[in-house]
């Protein structure tokens, strides 16, 4: 069964700025740079008729386009860190836009997600690396910010259970208003007239 989540895609200039980051951390297993996402909202193995219902109600957002940068970097877990990520320049709008999706789980009576929101792109992933060799990367990249980017949908996306995540199939998209056409819009809009998802 496929897992899904809500995210915001990450943009050709911004993606390849991401990609720079990529090396000079042996044992890292890096994500490929078209996998590249920032999600929103982690729903997990669930049913097709509970996907429909979450694809139903996400019809309901409306949210208008916004700017974001992606800015820093950092790693999880601690003594035992087991991935990298790129962060995200405080924003407003993206935490509005979490904050409404998460209310439609809560009205469909999903399981609340018990991680704090922490927005951030996974770079890669990590096992048996030591926290010196990863504190050394991430002090070399401290500095490291993506131009702003104009965000112009967000997205339902799927996977498979696999090593390293991947790769992701976007199964519906949500226009954010003010998005230019052909970028947000247009893209959305053929996503609407695929079939629910029923896999």
């Amino acid at each position: 069964m496929p897992r899904l989540f809500t995210a915001l895609e990450i943009p050709r200039d911004a993606a390849l700025s991401l990609s720079l980051l990529r090396g000079g951390l042996p044992g890292a297993r890096w994500v490929d740079v078209e996998n590249y996402h920032l999600t929103l909202r982690f729903f997990g193995d669930v049913e097709g008729h509970v996907a429909d219902e979450i694809a139903n109600a996400l019809d309901r957002v409306r949210r208008h386009s916004f700017s974001l940068t992606l800015s820093g970097v950092g790693q999880f877990g601690g003594r035992k860190p087991h991935s990298i990520w790129a962060g995200v320049a405080a924003s407003p709008d993206l935490s509005a836009l979490h904050a409404e999706i998460e209310r439609i789980c809560q009205r469909l009576g999903l399981p609340a997600d018990p991680r704090k929101f922490a927005p951030h792109v996974t770079l890669a992933r990590l096992k048996n690396v030591s926290p010196e060799a990863v504190a050394t990367y991430l002090s070399a990249r401290g500095n490291f910010a993506t131009v702003p980017f104009r965000v112009g949908r967000f997205v339902l996306m799927s996977s498979r259970d696999s090593i390293g995540g991947g790769p992701y199939v976007i199964e519906e998209a949500w226009p954010l208003s003010g998005a230019e056409p052909g970028r947000g819009q247009a893209a959305a809009g053929v996503a609407h007239e695929m079939p629910r998802y029923i896999r």
